[in-house]
């Protein structure tokens, strides 16, 4: 089966567990929950049991419904923030082709927060663009991330204000407190 008729079979069991809940009978919904929790403590013993037997278990994580799966029974050989790290080193060079740059601020259970770096001169909508190639990589290769939080980059300092100064007049010297010193 190819990553295409993967996602067909998501989109398959999505719908028909969507039916399930519009069952009138509240105990034919239970039933079929039931089902459904016992199948997937099965499959996840037997993937876990699966994974141990791998001598390169972070090589599984590169499929990505394998990857999932993984996710789902809690099995994942790649910490969250790894995985983060490596969605950012994927999307870095498109980045940098923008003028831009992403910086790592925090990775917690449920949520990241990035600086984005730099921007596309010109191009008004680069900051947008640039933060949903950042989030499409964070999701893509960190799905439980429900939230990310991206800062914008921080304005340029502004150098130091130039005074004009003109030469002092014997009236200005008169009249400075500092006696014309």
């Amino acid at each position: 089966m190819d990553d295409l008729e993967v996602r067909e079979q998501v989109g398959r069991v999505e719908a028909l567990l969507e039916q399930v809940e519009g069952f009138a009978n509240p105990a034919e919904r239970e039933t079929v929950d039931e089902l459904v929790a016992a199948l997937l403590d099965l499959y996840g013993e037997g993937l876990s049991r699966l994974v141990g037997r791998v001598p390169d278990q972070t090589a599984l994580g590169e499929d990505e419904l394998v990857s999932h799966l993984m996710l789902i029974h809690g099995i994942h050989p790649e910490p969250v923030e790894v995985r983060v790290r490596e969605a950012l080193a994927e999307v870095r060079p498109y980045l940098e082709s923008h003028g831009g740059d992403v910086e790592l601020l925090a990775v917690a259970e449920d949520g990241v927060r990035v600086r984005m770096q730099g921007n596309c001169n010109g191009c008004p909508s680069s900051s947008l663009t640039l933060k949903l190639a950042i989030e499409e990589a964070i999701h893509k290769h960190a799905p439980e991330i429900d939230r990310i939080e991206a800062e914008e980059p921080a304005p340029e300092p502004a150098g130091p204000a130039l005074i004009q100064l003109a030469p002092l007049t014997p009236d200005d010297r008169l009249n400075c407190p500092a006696g014309g010193a």
